[in-house]
């Protein structure tokens, strides 16, 4: 009896040992999950940074426009102009002689927020040793956009992974990268990411000034911007 009981107790452990190699060697079932997005970047300055007769808000230097900028804005598109945005801040110039002045980090880099889901790390080049170059890297997270604004001189919209939509001009039409996207001066223009991932675009302008004009028209709320952003991302038209 007792062998017979040693025998059936051998058999028990082995099985269980058996199906507790099978568990873990089994991988469990794959679970679909939305890939996390970078943690939102901090705007550099505040409301608190204002000096007396200034308006800071998401990290801009907010300032009116005067009929001259309205009448010039009337020569190149039929919306209206509602403010001029900046660069908050009193800055010293490098004196360009260190490595540190010539080689940025992009915390180095003020932060501001334009829209909804939208930073930009700014390299205002007065502020860093350059002549004719500003640059900015966005942090555009999926839906995210800037207002419709326009420069006084031109840009360059560089953007390596993603897909975007456009909106220059009248025109609306959607990028994926690895592109490059010219905007003339005074044209309107925004642009929303249709991607479910971060897009970080790099805008170029050769001018040592971070300055625009909001405009008082979104264009990326219109049926033809929404009917445009379905068919892009590979969606059914609304109503099928």
């Amino acid at each position: 009896m007792n062998q017979r009981l040693r025998v059936i107790f051998g058999v028990l452990v082995l099985t269980l040992a058996f199906l507790g190699c099978s568990s873990e060697s089994t991988p469990p079932a794959e679970v679909a999950t939305t890939s996390a997005l970078p943690p939102e970047p901090v705007v550099t300055h505040s409301a608190a940074d204002a000096q007396p007769g200034q308006r800071i808000e998401h990290g801009e230097l907010i300032l009116d426009v005067d009929d001259a900028k309205k009448q010039l804005h009337a020569q190149h598109h039929p919306h209206g102009v509602l403010e001029t945005r900046r660069v908050p801040g009193a800055f010293q110039p490098p004196a360009m002689t260190d490595i540190k002045d010539f080689a940025l980090s992009k915390d180095d880099l003020d932060v501001i927020n334009p829209g909804p889901g939208e930073y930009v790390h700014v390299m205002e080049g007065q502020r860093h040793g350059y002549n004719n170059l500003t640059v900015g890297i966005t942090y555009t997270a999926p839906g995210g956009a800037p207002p419709m604004h326009t420069h006084m001189g031109e840009e360059s919209h560089v953007l390596l992974d993603g897909k975007i939509l456009y909106a220059l001009g009248d025109k609306l039409f959607v990028m994926e990268g690895p592109y490059i996207v010219n905007i003339p001066p005074m044209v309107p223009h925004s642009f929303t990411n249709l991607g479910d991932g971060l897009a970080e675009l790099v805008v170029i302008f050769p001018t040592n000034v971070w300055e625009y004009d909001v405009l008082d028209y979104f264009p990326f709320a219109t049926p033809e911007a929404k009917a445009l952003a379905e068919e892009a991302k590979g969606a059914p038209p609304a109503g099928e």
